[in-house]
């Protein structure tokens, strides 16, 4: 008497629900592996979704110089990159004119407050201190356009003239004219009134779900300049000629080295970077936190590997006079085997599923309580948590299925 494939399957499910409160125990330690395998997955996977939108604004031919690397306005910066020396005013038109592969520079000026110092914008009723005050050339717009909710940008005279306008950004408009009717009015800043020409629509993509775009106020350059003429943290930004990034890249340094005069050998005093290269970046620090997060998981998944085994080890000898039975009726020693390891796949595929269905959970919480903080459930790690579930349940059920199917029936039937 042959038993069929899916019969056995049965047997093994059934025994699977028939022990569910030890089952349930012995697959927590594949559930918790799973879960924060799946979930770190997700937070990454938001995140990085969300610079690559943040850096899709500034166009696929941009060339970022600056100071410092990391945040433009220099406040997170390194402390050693800190001492370098600071860029200067002329830096760009110096770039535009000597670099043949770039069409343009842009510069901007940040305006960063002394220690002790809260810069704050305030119209009558309103105010807040969570800002980002920065000058900007006019052909910024061009060069790395935004689109506009309200109003319009400032032009070329207003900036050469040192108007005192600005354009906001959606986040501090809306919290400084929450009716939405700023265009045309006046903010005061550090003493300084300004009128408001335009509000930006909200910038897309940032850094943990947070675009520092949108709380920011963004007057003319000579503005900046002439108002803030200590302040000398420039950032500009080369666009090259289409097709011609790599190339302008390595003329840009090589432009940059010799403009500030810095000795063959010697490391670059100032930061190079395109939307690639800092995504590239953001790849390598997010890579190690997988890897640590798979060595976190890897403890809980043999824990619960471990505690599989021992089950099926303890099952073997409990149901000694069921297997006994089973091979006096005709069934081989592979529908042993694939009785027992099924049992074993069940259970860490059980497991699998329920760490993948909370990590889902947790993320869908997430993004309701902290919708700064994106993240999005990546198929990939759906599939490779099932996948790694299943495996270990193979991996370590061989041996107790091995090791049933090796009983004697007769020595098995007269187990008591």
């Amino acid at each position: 008497m042959r038993i069929s494939p899916r019969e056995t399957m049965s047997l093994a499910m059934q025994a699977v629900w028939t022990r569910k409160f030890r089952s349930a125990l012995t697959i927590l330690g594949v559930v918790i592996g799973i879960m924060t395998v799946v979930t770190v997955a997700s937070l990454l996977t938001g995140l990085r979704k969300s610079i690559v939108d943040f850096f899709q604004e500034f166009g696929p031919d941009s060339i970022f110089v600056a100071k410092v690397s990391g945040d433009p306005s220099g406040q997170n910066a390194p402390p050693k990159e800190r001492k370098r020396r600071p860029l200067r005013r002329e830096t760009g038109a110096y770039l535009k004119n000597t670099v043949r592969t770039v069409k343009d520079v842009s510069a901007v000026l940040y305006m960063n407050p002394a220690a002790g110092q809260i810069l704050s914008a305030k119209v009558p009723g309103y105010e807040s201190d969570d800002i980002n005050f920065a000058g900007s050339t006019a052909n910024s717009f061009e060069l790395t356009p935004r689109e506009l909710s309200q109003g319009r940008v400032f032009t070329a005279q207003e900036e050469e003239r040192g108007a005192r306008v600005a354009v906001l950004g959606s986040s501090l408009a809306d919290a400084l004219f929450p009716a939405g009717d700023g265009v045309g009015k006046t903010i005061l800043i550090d003493g300084t009134e300004y009128q408001v020409l335009g509000v930006f629509a909200p910038a897309k993509g940032g850094f943990f779900g947070e675009n520092g775009l949108d709380r920011q106020v963004v007057i003319p350059f000579e503005t900046m300049h002439l108002r803030y003429p200590q302040s000398d943290n420039y950032f500009f930004t080369a666009v090259a000629w289409p097709g011609q990034r790599a190339d302008a890249v390595e003329e840009v340094r090589a432009a940059m080295r010799k403009y500030r005069q810095i000795e063959r050998g010697k490391e670059d005093d100032f930061s190079i970077s395109t939307a690639d290269s800092i995504i590239e970046n953001f790849d390598r620090i997010t890579g190690m936190i997988v890897l640590i997060s798979i060595a976190i998981s890897a403890i809980g998944l043999l824990v619960g590997g471990i505690g599989v085994m021992n089950i099926m080890l303890v099952s073997v000898t409990e149901r000694t006079r069921e297997i006994g039975v089973r091979k006096a009726i005709g069934a081989r020693r592979f529908d042993i085997i694939f009785q027992f390891l099924g049992e074993a796949v069940a259970l860490t595929g059980a497991g699998g599923i329920i760490g993948i269905i909370l990590s889902i959970l947790i993320t869908l919480l997430l993004n309701l309580l902290l919708p700064a903080l994106p993240s999005e459930v990546p198929i990939w790690a759906v599939v490779t948590g099932f996948g790694v579930s299943v495996a270990v349940g193979i991996f370590f059920g061989v041996w107790p299925a091995v090791q049933a199917s090796r009983l004697d029936p007769v020595e098995a039937l007269r187990y008591e």
